[in-house]
């Protein structure tokens, strides 16, 4: 079950209360609420991925529910290592999407992370290309030290409106992708967009020594955090000066 963290009565934390036999007691006092709800209080529609916990929030977004999220390929959950990065820009999912979809910026923007980018195709401007043209695919260096890179081959492609899938297609971690979903959210109390960028990394290999770093999850999972929030520190910057703009009336090109 999943609702809001306010208790409805005198609006005590409900994270802070206990699970009892499927219902959901609040720790001030005592108030119940199960899977059918109470007065000012109603349970979402939740589904877990298996990466991500999801909240149907049918009041956001402007489109009608879908029963489930619209999710690529991902490696087989035996074979991977995932972790999952949350920040919050002030700009509209638009703003996020475009950032992600201009491979071009990645190595000027990013030269800590990404050197020796070529963007070996782009889609072309129409809309009823099929899925398998419609996507970015680049050539690009990942940095892992000062002197030391991997090449790689990667696609990036949307699944659905709000969420820009990096799959690499060749070279170190082949069939790794990176979900960048782009979740509305309230206003805020200046009354501009906000917007959550979740990013889940879910890396895998054909190394042998992979599975070891699996076992090392609980290591690894604080570093690829870090690294996606970083990037993401960055790109914020760039989604908040593109809406900033548009909200006082500066031209667009797109």
């Amino acid at each position: 079950m999943v609702g809001s963290g306010i208790c409805p009565h005198l609006g005590a934390p409900l994270a802070a209360g206990r699970v009892d036999c499927g219902t959901l007691r609040c720790r001030w006092h005592g108030l119940a609420l199960d899977a059918n709800g109470g007065p000012g209080w109603r349970p979402l529609p939740a589904h877990d991925d298996g990466v991500l916990a999801w909240v149907r929030l049918d009041d956001l977004g402007g489109e009608p529910p879908l029963p489930a999220p619209v999710l690529a390929r991902r490696p087989a959950p035996d074979a991977s290592v995932d972790a999952v990065a949350t920040l919050t820009g002030v700009c509209e999912p638009d703003d996020v999407v475009a950032n992600r979809l201009d491979p071009w910026h990645g190595a000027w923007f990013h030269p800590y992370s990404f050197t020796r980018l070529t963007v070996v195709s782009a889609p072309e401007a129409s809309t009823d290309l099929p899925d398998e043209q419609d996507r970015f695919v680049v050539d690009v260096t990942f940095r892992v030290g000062p002197r030391l890179g991997v090449p790689v081959r990667a696609e990036f492609f949307c699944p659905e409106p709000r969420t820009v899938v990096m799959r690499i297609t060749d070279g170190e971690g082949r069939e790794s992708v990176v979900e960048t979903h782009a979740t509305p959210r309230a206003p805020g109390v200046d009354g501009r967009a906000r917007t959550a960028v979740v990013e889940a990394t879910i890396a895998t290999s054909d190394r042998p020594g992979f599975a070891s770093a699996r076992r090392l999850a609980p290591l690894l999972r604080p570093m690829m955090r870090r690294t996606a929030a970083r990037l993401w520190r960055d790109d914020l910057a760039y989604a908040e000066r593109r809406y900033a703009l548009r909200a006082s009336g500066w031209p667009s090109s797109g």
